[in-house]
């Protein structure tokens, strides 16, 4: 006894009508995809590089916004129950070839039709498990990159808190170097300034004069007032000793 028709199996169904491809392309694409679970043939779909794996893609995407609207399932309870592909209308061309032959064309399409069912109780079970267990793994790779990348900054800053500490110490290790000098400067400055106070003391011309003046003539007056104590004197001395010489000679 034979299955049940394809257009008879239960589920939910969506179906491109006359799409221009042949059934052939598109049932390799829809061999990937046939009884595997809604979020891996999307996956699957995903990574193929086939034309047909968009629009297979579409497809059941529309079958699974059926069934969750119209059924009331859910997404994550589907899997793909049927997946075929039949011949539409195929249009013949002709184009000219050599010594005025003609060759045909046969330009095909096809009819894609994508059915989803919910899964038994035992095979989402599984399925749950599954899951389950791919997100704890994701889990835990996740929170081993985060973690790597926590210590790889965490490294980072280390080291560039223990740079700036670094060119922190060189600063106030040559500021202290440079301190004796600063110091000197200040005092050099401090010297500048006083002798600039001493130097810039207001005295009147005249007074300058004056001083100058009688500082020359008390010098010229003292060895004038010797010399003339000394000529006055010393006639008196000779006339003394001239004196006492004739007192000798009378003797």
């Amino acid at each position: 006894m034979t299955g049940p028709k394809l257009n008879e199996r239960p589920g939910t169904r969506a179906t491109l009508r006359g799409y221009h491809m042949s059934a052939s392309k598109a049932r390799v694409v829809l061999n990937l995809i046939r009884n595997e679970d809604v979020t891996t043939a999307q996956e699957i779909l995903a990574g193929t590089t086939r034309e047909a794996a968009a629009v297979i893609s579409k497809v059941l995407a529309s079958a699974i916004a059926n069934a969750v609207t119209n059924d009331a399932m859910l997404a994550e309870e589907l899997y793909v129950s049927a997946a075929y592909a039949d011949e539409g209308i195929t249009m013949k061309r002709f184009t000219p070839r050599a010594r005025g032959r003609a060759s045909k064309i046969f330009k095909r399409a096809c009819h894609i039709t994508v059915i989803v069912s919910r899964l038994d109780d035992e095979r989402l079970a599984v399925l749950r498990s599954a899951r389950s267990a791919q997100a704890a793994v994701s889990r835990t790779r996740r929170v081993a990159s985060s973690r790597r990348r926590a210590d790889q900054q965490a490294s980072v800053n280390k080291r560039e808190t223990a740079a700036a500490e670094a060119a922190e110490n060189e600063l106030l290790e040559n500021e202290a170097a440079n301190e004796p000098t600063l110091y000197d400067e200040l005092e050099n400055e401090a010297n500048e300034t006083d002798v600039m106070e001493f130097d810039t003391v207001d005295t009147p011309v005249e007074d300058l004069v004056a001083t100058d003046d009688d500082s020359d003539v008390e010098d010229d007056a003292t060895p004038v007032v010797d010399t003339e104590v000394v000529d006055a004197e010393e006639p008196e001395a000779n006339e003394e000793t001239a004196s006492d010489d004739d007192d000798e000679e009378t003797k």
